[in-house]
């Protein structure tokens, strides 16, 4: 069953699955056929996110148990909803005590039946796994280790909390001799980033990647899941992160299969026009393409490219240090393969070192010139990775992710001319044209698995963090270089998914982005006041009492109080600082998370609680009149977002909140537990709920049978009318860039060419009809900025 809404709950200790089957009436309500839950697997315990799993075959205990997820289904049932559920196939918890697989390879080594289940590079190790938990050099940590027994009598080694597996005939020897002994090397966690020899998910050592290819272990790590799919458990599922899999289209495949071909969407970041895989065996992806193209509706074009202007003015910042976008994305790839990555470009060194050895057409390659040829491609891997098997086919469009400029490009950088032909070696290897022996089925899928995890770190984590103009537009598949979308552009992508994908997700706000779409709406009106914006940041840096650091950190701080003006007396600095001290730790330009900088990370806490995070004085009393002025074209790109979001093509995913207004900034903000909000009115869940009750009565108009028709408007402001039709039935109208339109006079008599003569019925405004195929605008938004318009009769018991 497809879905026609879905409503995602974050679980966690504090909001279990009885938590859950307690806000199924209210969810129900809204007008959503599924829940869609994060994950419910056996996590580390505590976990907050449920990402880090350690056992497959059980339903995490913190949560309930199996039976108390059985029970939030039977509940679910009972009033109308199912369930879809977010699966982590790509990792598991690189914890020890916790994870039986991991353990068991520790104590057993390569021969461990285990061993498979995990990218290890036993030969780069010495034989050993590389575990780098350690707070110092083990010689400073020596005198912190113990031997002991668990409970079974199972002797084990500990530090601190940390206990680890003994190698069979070891727990008798010394220490130092125990240590050198095992199949496995404890070390400063700083060695992580020069010596892993474990695939992981991005930068993080503490997942450890799962090799999901084998069907040993896809079979293990997919049991539980099948089986609670199979007794109708769950409807559906969400696979996250499925381009750290060797081969994500076998990996679907093999999955579809197994289910019977359920809904499923992958969180799949596609760039620019990249379009996700035909071959795949998936509905679509989780809505972040949406999303993009969704918020570009709402920034202006020319004002944002003021915006950037003068932000340039402001901050002054470096070219390739956030000024100029494509290059602050160079410099920040460089710096995370060089840096956060260097494990694993030495890793595939090694592996192109090998497959030129087996090869005598290939000898007489340096491995420096192949380190230098894998780091110089993965720099300029325009999307986040290739989809190519070694000795496979080779589509046009996998071709296209190592261009013909990028490897003339990376051999550039070489002095020599014939040494540059290492490029040439790794951009085949990487493509898979140089045959289908181990090594280049090695190097063609860990290539692959880099250039994802690269493109993650240094976009999203890196550059997004730094290059800060307009923030609204640094989001998890956004592109802060071309921020701003037409409604042609919004139109042809429509049109594409409803034909291609119309069964795809989209989202507007997730457990993953940096800020909630109300945050990132609000932000977005800044693009078309861009004078008054800068004029008043200039003002704001002149009242706050205490300084900011730097003036990209001002510049971003004030428009994310900007963005979170909504939030209650007292909760801004709160909010705010975590905020800020993650993105400059991200930006790494003054301070990091592995060398912080203390003296800047408290003059960030203290120009926050001054000025941004402020609950009074003159610099928030400026932001606060400000805000006020701008409030009505707030609410037109809050309730234009929404009502697209739920109206366009795909499957709308609502995370939980959202169908109110929500103002959140990045994890762990926008994690918090889910509460039922508790009276008052509210536009946006009016909204929210009307187009969500019409997608359940009447879900053949946005299903895959259903159509979609731009239409259009005509008149002195026709550009600031977006509107569409869904299956002859059902017109959306939205006003965008509502600043600019008032200070061209509005509407006037601009007018919006309807389908046909109708009657339709005003879903939004009780009482309200149109009659006759063309209405006048400013009628049509007399009582709020955006329509919902349904065919008199069309929906039952309305109109």
């Amino acid at each position: 069953m497809t879905p026609t809404a879905t409503y995602r709950l974050q679980l966690q200790p504090d909001f279990p699955f009885a938590a859950a089957a307690d806000a199924v009436p209210y969810i129900a309500e809204l007008g959503v056929s599924h829940l869609h839950l994060s994950p419910v697997l056996e996590a580390v315990p505590g976990s907050g996110h449920g990402y880090d799993v350690v056992d497959h075959s059980t339903v995490r205990a913190e949560f309930g148990g199996e039976e108390g997820l059985r029970e939030l289904a039977r509940t679910a049932r009972a009033h109308g909803l199912g369930l879809i559920l977010d699966i982590v196939p790509n990792h598991m918890a690189a914890a020890p005590r916790h994870n039986l697989p991991l353990w068991e390879v520790l104590r057993e080594g390569p021969e461990s039946p285990y061993a498979r289940w995990f990218d290890i590079d036993w030969a780069a190790g010495g034989g050993k796994v590389l575990l780098p938990v350690l707070a110092g050099r083990v010689g400073e940590e020596s005198g912190g280790f113990e031997t002991g027994t668990r409970d079974d009598g199972t002797p084990v080694l500990r530090h601190g909390d940390l206990e680890f597996p003994l190698r069979e005939g070891t727990a008798g020897l010394p220490i130092t001799e125990l240590l050198a002994a095992q199949h496995y090397r404890l070390a400063w966690w700083r060695l992580a980033r020069t010596e892993l020899n474990y695939r992981r998910f991005f930068t993080i050592s503490d997942l450890i990647g799962v090799r999901v290819e084998h069907p040993e272990v896809f079979s293990a790590t997919h049991g539980k899941i099948l089986e609670l799919v199979r007794d109708g458990v769950l409807d559906g599922l969400r696979i996250d992160h499925p381009d750290g899999l060797a081969d994500p289209a076998a990996y679907l495949a093999r999955l579809g299969d197994a289910t019977g071909g359920r809904w499923t969407v992958v969180e799949k970041i596609l760039t620019g026009s990249e379009a996700l895989p035909a071959g795949w065996a998936v509905a679509g992806t989780t809505g972040y393409d949406a999303l993009h193209r969704i918020d570009g509706l709402f920034t202006d074009p020319m004002g944002a490219a003021d915006l950037l202007g003068r932000y340039r003015e402001f901050a002054g910042p470096p070219g390739d240090r956030g000024g100029y976008w494509t290059a602050t994305v160079r410099r920040a790839a460089y710096r995370v393969v060089t840096h956060e990555l260097a494990a694993e470009t030495e890793w595939l060194t090694r592996l192109a070192v090998e497959a030129c050895a087996g090869d005598p057409a290939l000898h007489d390659h340096a491995p420096w010139a192949l380190h230098t040829a894998v780091r110089e491609l993965l720099v300029r891997v325009p999307v986040y990775r290739p989809y190519v098997t070694a000795g496979g086919p080779l589509t046009e469009i996998a071709e296209s992710t190592l261009p013909a400029e990028a490897v003339r490009d990376a051999k550039a950088v070489f002095s020599v001319s014939e040494e540059a032909a290492a490029v040439d070696v790794v951009r085949d290897l990487a493509l898979g044209r140089l045959g289908d022996g181990p090594e280049h089925e090695a190097f063609c899928a860990r290539f692959a698995q880099t250039a994802s995890a690269l493109h993650a770190k240094s976009v999203e984590d890196t550059a997004f963090y730094r290059y800060v103009p307009l923030i609204s537009a640094t989001e998890v598949g956004g592109d802060p270089g071309q921020p701003a979308v037409s409604p042609e552009e919004f139109h042809a992508f429509c049109a594409r998914i409803a034909r291609d994908w119309p069964a795809t997700g989209t989202v507007l706000t997730t457990h993953d982005t940096k800020r909630s779409g109300d945050v990132r709406a609000r932000i977005a009106v800044l693009s078309e006041c861009p004078e008054r914006w800068s004029s008043l940041v200039a003002r704001l840096a002149r009242a706050a009492s205490a300084p900011a650091p730097d003036p990209q950190l001002a510049w971003q701080a004030w428009q994310s109080a900007f963005g979170c003006a909504g939030l209650p007396a007292g909760e801004m600095a709160g909010r705010l600082e975590p905020a800020l001290l993650k993105s400059v730790r991200e930006a790494g330009l003054h301070t990091s998370w592995t060398e912080p900088d203390p003296a800047y990370e408290r003059a960030v806490t203290d120009f926050v609680a001054a000025g941004p995070g402020g609950d009074a004085g003159e610099a928030r009393s400026m932001l606060t009149r400000f805000a006020d002025t701008l409030t009505p074209f707030v609410r037109a790109n809050v309730l234009g977002g929404a009502l697209v979001h739920l109206t366009m093509p795909g499957v709308p995913d609502l995370y939980q909140g959202t169908e109110r207004e929500y103002i959140a900034l990045v994890d762990p903000d926008n994690r918090r537990p889910f509460s039922r909000p508790h009276g008052g009115d509210d536009e946006k869940a009016a909204l929210t709920t009307a187009a969500l009750r019409l997608r359940r009565e009447r879900p053949e108009l946005f299903g895959e049978s259903g159509t979609y028709a731009p239409l259009a408007a005509r008149g002195p402001a026709a550009a600031h009318c977006l509107a569409f039709c869904r299956s002859g039935e059902v017109v959306t109208a939205v006003t965008r860039l509502a600043l600019r339109l008032d200070e061209e006079g509005g509407w006037r008599d601009t007018e919006l060419k309807l389908p046909d003569e109708g009657p339709w019925t005003d879903l939004l405004s009780s009482g309200r009809e149109f009659t006759g195929s063309v209405v006048g605008v400013a009628d049509l938004f007399a009582d709020r900025p955006v329509a919902l318009l349904a065919r008199a009769g069309a929906v039952p018991g309305r109109g």
